[in-house]
């Protein structure tokens, strides 16, 4: 099911600038029992990007209403929100009045063996690089051929997640995912003030560590310091946890840590479910 400006339809405005540029914003949402997980959060990161973009945003109330008309009946299944600048503008330059398209989307939830979350994925080095640009660092725009690119890098269905490095060779994230790793009881993930994904259970990862005596340090690490940690696993809003059992050549182990962590989110985790939505 997709709604478009608030009519079930399935086409744009070729003249969008989603469409012609990557000129916009998406989230992507777990949906559990017709309730979107972390809808709040979500909403939150999706405004901050509209602010960022100078996207004007259609406003908490018109995007629930809508999510909710799409999910009420849903059991487990993907929300997908897209805004766009709309359309209009001569080239590059923003139109003067901008109406901003919105487009959500219900999708199935995907089908992922339990054995990735239990006892872990394998991974690859990416040879793509992640652009520097502070402007967009952290919000999930629509432009994503760097990650597009990465994918494409491999088809082996025994690897699971590609590992990507920005152009100064410092390790920042998945191609869809979040990175964490742990090295002598501390826990560490990514900057992400030049590049990457401020993702929503990354968030959540960073307070839980807080509150169990794990502070999480967010700094530049390379991929050496990445092979040396003690464990090592990926997030996103739809796969929550995947520990990760090899990069490359290298073996890990799923950890204590990690463990602990993918205990204690699912109760995090459901808290964040409206009662009300």
């Amino acid at each position: 099911m997709i709604l478009v400006n608030g009519e079930y339809k399935d086409q744009i405005d070729l003249s969008d600038r989603g469409f012609q540029y990557g000129d916009g914003l998406f989230e992507t949402i777990a949906v559990r029992d017709g309730k979107p997980v972390c809808f709040d959060r979500h909403l939150a990161r999706l405004k901050a990007g509209c602010e960022r973009l100078l996207i004007p945003f259609p406003g908490t109330e018109l995007l629930t209403l809508e999510a909710q008309q799409l999910s009420r009946e849903a059991t487990d299944s993907v929300l997908k929100i897209i805004l766009t600048r709309g359309s209009g503008g001569r080239g590059y330059r923003q139109p003067d009045i901008i109406t901003t398209t919105r487009v959500l989307s219900l999708h199935p939830f995907p089908e992922y063996p339990l054995v990735y979350k239990n006892e872990g994925v394998v991974t690859r080095f990416c040879n793509t690089r992640l652009g520097i640009n502070p402007a967009l660092a952290g919000i999930k725009h629509l432009n994503r051929l760097e990650q597009v690119l990465a994918r494409a890098e491999w088809s082996d269905p025994f690897i699971q997640e590609g590992i990507m490095l920005d152009v100064n060779d410092q390790v920042i994230e998945g191609t869809m995912t979040n990175l964490f790793y742990v090295k002598n009881n501390r826990l560490y993930t990514s900057s992400i003030d030049q590049s990457g994904i401020a993702g929503i259970i990354r968030g959540i990862i960073i307070q839980i560590g807080a509150l169990i005596g794990y502070p999480v340090v967010e700094h530049k690490f390379t991929r050496e310091q990445l092979l040396s940690a003690d464990e090592l696993f990926l997030t996103n809003s739809i796969i929550e946890i995947w520990p990760v059992r090899q990069v490359d050549n290298t073996a890990f182990e799923k950890g204590l840590i990690t463990e602990q962590i993918q205990t204690i989110l699912p109760q995090f985790y459901n808290e964040t479910i409206k009662d009300d939505f």
